[in-house]
């Protein structure tokens, strides 16, 4: 009896440093938190899609729909990835048809191909995003940063091509006597080059800054872009598609007096002649309406809205501005008789004998 105090003493001393074992065990049994999360620029809260999300918004997916590693898909992005892949597959296809034909190699042509580049960049920018979006795990900022930025630099090459393209024919009209000596191949190049390297910066400004990663409450609907920088965006666009209007009004106006000049001196073939012109008209009515309506509505849902908003807006503005880059080979390529031809051999061999080879005026875009 008088051992038993000691041996209780010890065998609560034992029994203490058996838990404080046991303490220290569960504690380093706790998982510790991974350097990515510990120093992710995203919130704690945020899905393991949201940093991929940021691209998707940059297409037009803002306020983000769906998330990667095992989520479910979200059906815009699922459409977005489709059409990317039909207008990459459509433009891929006019760039090839450029290439391999020697005889396409005027000024007009480079513009063309600028513009199918432009949306052949746009269409694999949509099927790149959806794959970081939904196949990258663990998600990468940079590599959402970079796929924003492809998207930006392929959207706005393809809206500085249109304006390029609107231009040399407005040039076409204007100067119509010198054109050909004054628009050289080596200064197309030069024009393009120097846009093309415009496009490149902008698409460079999510890396360089301007994004809304460590602020998500300034970002825009064009996410990771913040809201004060995609209204500059979005300004800088109206502008263009004023100056493009501008234009057009100007190519209506000298191809009516064109039409009133050649009538006055040849009387035989005014009926014709009339007839090209307002085939041309409605031809550049049809051009400027489809943009516009492909794009405007996002620029100024863009101007106006944040990441506040309903996904669902931003994404059905967002489709429309996408399929425009559809539309444009459509339009400005495989209307032309040249690229008809290329197409015909290519495919067929021959050349059908209802195909009409006449040379092109001025009343074509």
């Amino acid at each position: 009896m008088l051992r038993n105090p000691a041996a209780a003493a010890a065998a609560m001393e034992e029994q203490l440093r058996q838990q404080q074992l046991l303490v220290l065990l569960n504690a380093s049994s706790r998982p510790f938190p991974s350097s990515s999360s510990g120093s992710s620029i995203w919130p704690s809260n945020s899905s393991a899609s949201e940093p991929v999300t940021a691209a998707a918004a940059a297409a037009g997916g803002g306020g983000g729909g769906g998330g990667g590693g095992g989520g479910a898909v979200s059906p815009w992005d699922i459409a977005l990835c489709a059409t990317g892949t039909a207008v990459a597959c459509e433009n891929a296809l006019v760039l090839a048809v450029l290439f391999y034909t020697p005889s396409l190699r005027a000024p007009m042509f480079l513009l063309i191909g600028s513009l199918a580049l432009a949306d052949l960049l746009a269409g694999l920018g949509l099927v790149v995003n959806f794959t970081v979006q939904y196949l990258l795990q663990p998600p990468s900022a940079a590599v959402a940063l970079s796929a924003a930025g492809l998207l930006l630099t392929a959207f706005s090459a393809s809206v500085c091509s249109l304006l390029a393209i609107t231009i040399d024919r407005y040039l076409s009209l204007y100067n119509a006597l010198t054109y050909h000596t004054e628009r050289t191949l080596t200064f197309t190049c030069a024009m393009l080059l120097l846009m093309w390297l415009l496009c490149l910066g902008v698409g460079l400004l999510p890396l360089l800054g301007w994004n809304c990663l460590r602020d998500r409450a300034t970002c825009s609907v064009l996410r990771p872009v913040t809201k004060d920088n995609a209204a500059v965006l979005a300004v800088t666009f109206l502008l263009l598609f004023a100056l493009m209007l501008q234009l057009y009004l100007q190519i209506c106006k000298i191809a009516f007096r064109h039409a009133q000049q050649i009538a006055v001196q040849h009387q035989f073939i005014a009926t014709a002649q009339v007839t090209s012109t307002r085939k041309g008209l409605s031809t550049l009515s049809f051009i400027l309406g489809t943009f516009a309506l492909c794009w405007v509505p996002f620029a100024v849902y863009s101007l106006v809205a944040d990441s506040s908003y309903p996904a669902v807006y931003t994404y059905s503005l967002a489709l429309p501005a996408t399929c425009n880059s559809l539309i444009n080979p459509v339009i400005y390529a495989f209307r032309n008789p040249d690229i008809q031809k290329s197409l015909w051999l290519a495919c067929c061999g021959c050349i059908p004998s209802t195909f009409s080879s006449r040379p092109r005026t001025s009343s074509d875009v």
